[in-house]
């Protein structure tokens, strides 16, 4: 069993579709996220040290691949490898002139999950919208992660602005332009925000990141350690506009393809903050994969945009890969797309952007 598997089924939540958020309660200063591909300053990273998560070999292997997502984001723009002094397995010898290392202690490497939230105000000030991190609802223990984001607010002078909710970046995607979605099995969710409604905490994100308006599809609760992070199987391209990785039919066989096309059908109906159907890419799923890890996740949607390039996944099935690298490049335009074998994170449940956290510029 891997970190991120916990159940072989789940079940969904059900009665959600879209959301407005004009009850978010009003800030004295109104701040928002920008979107990924918006200019950065840099990219924040974390180093994993956790024997007792990963075992002594893949722990090495994952801390491979973050090397070599760190090394090749550091290409493009600067990077901040978090990392106590004399962390296990973590040699600068490894590591690009790029890539700066700070000391803020870490447990893994989930830096979309656990790092801090960064928005604007309307002069561009920034500061860190905190979404608490209590590590997937308890199921892993955090004590240095739980940290993570008040400390790096500490280190550059930052505003911390209390969401109110707990839960994860990598659960929700904003378009840039007021329009959120999440599945609701990582947020209504009482390992995370016990009593809060949907629209509670629906009203909190927007607040937080500056939207108005928030999509939720059900997802799957208890299947994986994330409880279904939408960052999995669809993103924000742009205002408006989705990439979703998903099969041409449905496996009745299987809750994630059951949970996946559900999710499908809200985003088909649903339209965004400006009141304008969403524009939905398909992006088709690997199929003859290198890796034969049980649950392994094989997400091209799962990659993370810097100043330009998409840093993506390749996972050895010529077809697809070379497919998502053609869709990327038509949704990127200008930007170069990198493609890279990150396989021992796909068998840790994750990907390049799980990985990854971008602070604006």
């Amino acid at each position: 069993m891997n970190r991120r598997t916990l159940v072989q089924t789940g079940f969904a939540v059900a009665g959600l579709g879209a959301t407005g958020c004009a009850g978010s309660p009003p800030l004295v200063t109104r701040y928002e996220m920008p979107l990924e591909s918006a200019p950065h300053l840099r990219t924040l990273m974390q180093w994993p040290v956790s024997v007792e998560v990963y075992g002594a070999r893949d722990l090495a292997a994952v801390q491979a691949n973050i090397a070599d997502i760190a090394n090749a984001i550091s290409e493009y723009e600067p990077v901040a490898l978090m990392a106590a002094p004399g962390a296990r397995g973590l040699d600068r010898a490894r590591l690009s002139r790029g890539v700066e290392i700070w000391d803020i202690p870490t447990d893994d490497l989930w830096c979309r999950d656990s790092g801090p939230t960064f928005v604007k105000d309307q002069d561009g000030a920034l500061a860190v919208a905190l979404i608490q991190f209590n590590g997937w609802g308890d199921k892993q223990r955090h004590a240095n992660d739980g940290q993570i984001a008040r400390r790096v607010a500490e280190r550059l002078g930052l505003p911390v602005i209390d969401s109110g909710v707990i839960g994860e970046q990598g659960g929700v995607e904003h378009d840039g332009a007021g329009t959120l979605m999440a599945h609701a099995s990582c947020w209504v969710n009482d390992n995370r925000n016990p009593g809060l409604s949907a629209d509670q905490i629906a009203e909190r994100l927007c607040a937080a990141l500056g939207a108005e308006k928030m999509i939720w599809a059900p997802g799957i609760t208890g299947a994986d350690i994330t409880d279904y992070h939408i960052d999995a199987l669809a993103r924000f391209t742009g205002p408006g506009q989705v990439l979703i990785q998903i099969d041409d039919e449905i496996n009745p066989d299987d809750p994630w393809s059951i949970a996946a096309h559900e999710t499908l059908v809200i985003l088909e109906q649903a339209v965004d903050a400006q009141g304008r159907p969403l524009q939905i890419t398909r992006l088709p799923e690997p199929y003859d994969i290198r890796s034969s890890a049980d649950d392994f996740v094989s997400s091209y949607v799962n990659y993370y945009v810097c100043n330009g390039a998409v840093i993506s996944a390749q996972f050895g099935d010529r077809r697809a890969d070379a497919e998502a690298q053609e869709i990327l490049t038509s949704l990127y335009p200008g930007r170069q797309i990198i493609q890279l074998n990150i396989d021992a994170l796909g068998a840790s449940g994750g990907g390049i952007h799980c990985a990854t956290q971008q602070q604006p510029a």
